[in-house]
């Protein structure tokens, strides 16, 4: 109902990116200074769309799974970036799969509300978007320990009462499990030509009340994030709470919401200045994580280590 990102077999808009244009685009971000590769994608589209398929076999792949692991370690291997893929529900084998050629990954949960999933709902017709079937998958990753990225989208109809379900939803996962390294609270934008077009979106007061009751919920150890480039004025985030501004790309728009560009990096640095933080990057893993083997898979240990500064874990700042 909101989301431009999918597109219909037979859209002239539909694009796979080909095996020479992501490692073309990998290395381009390696030499402008990227420390991570998003992979970001719909899960199995080969199972709906005929022509897909005819696209995975021209890469010599039957699933887009398999596609996305080849493109996950080339670029590894290759570009020396940090995968993170964000790649729609995933089976548990699949997450370990990946889990050997990425740092992180992630899902957004969005919402607990099964109401929304209801006829004429905004997540009526995307059975992923079920909130059981986005739970039980961020929890395998939990038992898989994986770092984990997720987070909540608010102005899509739910009520106050649900975010905050979703929100202790996600806390008790990683209770159970440790795994969730940053929680992302994000604000629905209208999108032309969607049904939800002409919705309304929620304003900066609603976006600070939810981050600040995210840092409530969580405590004061959780990376909490709100995207800088989905509000006109971001820089009040920083009294709600948030520690986290997410990926921000020299390169690459946002292609989730193309129509909003990235934040230019030396505001964003005065900003948090005039707050009384220090903008540092990071990387697609946290330091608390990748200090810890058990989070780490053994053929990204090196890989990361080549990134991260040993006194802090952030990512090393160039001599």
């Amino acid at each position: 109902s909101y989301c431009t990102f999918a597109r219909n077999e037979g859209d002239p808009r539909v694009q796979t990116m080909t095996p020479d244009q992501v490692m073309a685009v990998a290395e381009q971000g390696r030499q402008m200074g990227c420390k991570e590769a998003l992979f970001c994608l719909g899960d199995r589209p080969e199972v709906r769309w005929s022509g897909y398929r005819d696209v995975l076999k021209g890469f010599g792949h039957t699933t887009t799974h398999g596609y996305l692991r080849e493109m996950c370690e080339r670029v590894r291997d290759e570009t020396g970036l940090l995968p993170h893929p964000n790649a729609g529900v995933l089976s548990r084998r699949e997450l370990a799969e990946l889990r050997e050629v990425s740092a992180s990954q992630g899902l957004m949960l969005e919402t607990t509300s099964e109401r929304l999933c209801e006829p004429d709902g905004p997540h009526a017709n995307a059975p992923d978007k079920r909130p059981s079937t986005r739970l039980a998958m961020i929890r395998k990753a939990g038992e898989l320990q994986i770092p984990f990225t997720s987070g909540i989208l608010i102005g899509i109809g739910e009520t106050p009462v649900e975010r905050v379900d979703a929100l202790l939803a996600l806390r008790d996962l990683h209770e159970a499990h440790g795994h969730i390294q940053e929680v992302i609270v994000q604000n629905f934008r209208a999108k032309e030509d969607t049904p939800m077009g002409e919705a309304g979106e929620p304003g900066l007061i609603d976006l600070m009340t939810a981050c600040a009751i995210a840092r409530l919920v969580f405590g004061p150890h959780m990376n909490i994030q709100a995207p800088p480039n989905l509000s006109a004025d971001y820089g009040p985030l920083l009294l709600a709470g948030i520690n986290d501004w997410g990926g921000i790309s020299p390169l690459t728009p946002d292609f989730i919401n193309p129509e909003a560009p990235w934040p230019n990096l030396d505001q964003l640095a005065q900003l948090c200045s005039e707050a009384g933080y220090e903008l540092r990057e990071r990387l697609t893993v946290y330091p608390e994580y990748h200090a810890d083997p058990a989070w780490v898979a053994p053929a990204m240990r090196e890989h990361i280590d080549a990134l991260a500064d040993p006194a802090t874990g952030l990512a090393r700042v160039p001599a």
